[in-house]
């Protein structure tokens, strides 16, 4: 199998950890190269149900090495409550199965201060971010005053880091009305954290070049979804990191000319969790019939996510952005029982070939297209869907222009519709 980036290509949520896992029985390692625990990957296996947040889902494949890149942020507490979980199940992770790069930033206690403060203090101009610390350390990050993994393993260079901004970052707590924090003791805490995470942390980047080298294959796991990108999506209402495919290279230490596949996921209708601009968003009982069926709540906020219809010109801009050269299509199975399916297939007034800066106040052209009243979940080929089923999935090929080579019918790993070399090889 070769080197595969894997990107949503909505506003996240789009089922990545399913696809992950259900490919990562090919691959040597799987990388999560951006985002931090404001991601949330769910796992069916068995059915036990299994939420990731920081290690990448890959996790479950006892061959599988899992690396946590540069270009994530890392709540080491978060980490290590991850990991101690996994372990209560039976599952120990071990240096030779976790890897995390020690150029990854880490999130600090008063980056998860300023971000809830932030947040409170913009009322109803609010962002919608997780409030878990992931946009001021990439802040920190890019104004060359982080704390990367190096420094949390040293204690000596953990409390020179801290020395520097603290006086600046309490600063800025107080004048939010929160509690500035202690230097000592904030130090005393994160230096036992980084203790517990030492003998994982190292120069990942090598550690991929090295199984590139030996002929291995390395699936790359994105966070959040293609219109949450910092540059390209759905601005100011986006994430801090890169979500598209390029942000693999970055984020992981490889060069681009390793990659070989992009493959897009995308749900066969559209949601989105927290504030900004959702031109196929439904209403009423549509919406609330989507959420039900989908169990559309967040799996790191448990808020209960907007849903609508899905978004042709969306997703199509997605694979543009990011190269796509396969397609999965999750939560099909969610569509049975409808008399009629809704299809966005253009912007009112936009070309087909271009995509507007804001969303704000365009208009969706819609299809209709016919439902179906039949189970999917024991569908394993195309052929066993439903025709309008299939139809379905043949039109939403057709507006991507992208092959659909996967599809999910149910949450479980097996309830997936393989089709295509990638996936069946």
């Amino acid at each position: 199998m070769p080197h595969v980036v894997i990107v949503g290509t909505q506003w996240g949520d789009e089922g990545k950890g399913k696809i992950v896992d259900v490919l990562s029985r090919h691959v040597a390692a799987v990388v999560r190269f951006q985002g931090g625990n404001n991601a949330g990957h769910t796992l069916v296996v068995d059915g036990k149900k299994l939420v990731l947040h920081l290690l990448p889902s890959g996790v479950l494949r006892d061959d599988c090495l899992c690396v946590i890149g540069n270009g994530v942020v890392v709540d080491p507490d978060v980490l290590l409550q991850e990991m101690d979980r996994l372990a209560a199940t039976g599952l120990t992770l071990t240096p030779d199965r976790l890897r995390i790069s020690q150029l990854a930033h880490v999130i600090m206690p008063y980056h998860l201060q300023l971000d809830r403060l932030r947040e409170a203090a913009l009322g109803k101009a609010r962002i919608g971010t997780t409030c878990r610390g992931i946009g001021p350390t990439y802040e920190d990050k890019v104004a060359r005053r982080g704390v990367r993994m190096a420094d949390l393993v040293d204690p000596r260079r953990l409390a020179a880091a801290v020395e520097r901004v603290l006086t600046e970052k309490n600063g800025a707590i107080a004048a939010l009305g929160g509690e500035p924090l202690e230097a000592g003791k904030l130090v005393e805490a994160y230096a036992a954290l980084g203790q517990r995470l030492a003998p994982f942390v190292g120069d990942t980047a090598t550690e991929l070049h090295r199984i590139h080298r030996g002929g291995h294959s390395i699936l790359f796991e994105g966070a959040q979804g293609t219109f949450l990108d910092v540059d390209h999506g759905t601005y100011p209402f986006v994430t801090s990191s890169s979500t598209v495919a390029g942000g693999a290279c970055a984020g992981a230490g490889v060069g681009p000319t390793i990659l070989d596949e992009v493959v897009g996921i995308a749900k066969a209708y559209t949601t989105r969790v927290g504030s900004g601009t959702f031109p196929t968003e439904a209403q009423g009982e549509e919406e609330e019939r989507l959420r039900a069926t989908g169990g559309e709540f967040g799996a790191t906020t448990g808020r209960p996510r907007r849903c609508g219809w899905f978004d042709a010109p969306l997703v199509r801009h997605a694979a543009r952005l990011n190269g796509l050269t396969r397609l999965a299509l999750t939560k099909l199975d969610v569509l049975s029982g409808l008399d009629e399916v809704p299809v966005c297939v253009a912007y009112e007034g936009v070309e087909a070939d271009s995509f507007p800066a804001d969303l704000t106040g365009v208009t969706p052209v819609f299809e209709t297209m016919p439902g179906w009243a039949e189970d999917l979940t024991a569908c394993r080929r195309l052929s066993e869907l439903p025709g309008n089923a299939l139809r379905y999935v043949q039109r939403v090929e057709e507006l991507v222009g992208v092959p659909i080579e996967l599809v999910s019918v149910g949450p479980g790993r097996e309830d997936t519709i393989l089709h295509g070399d990638l996936f069946t090889r």
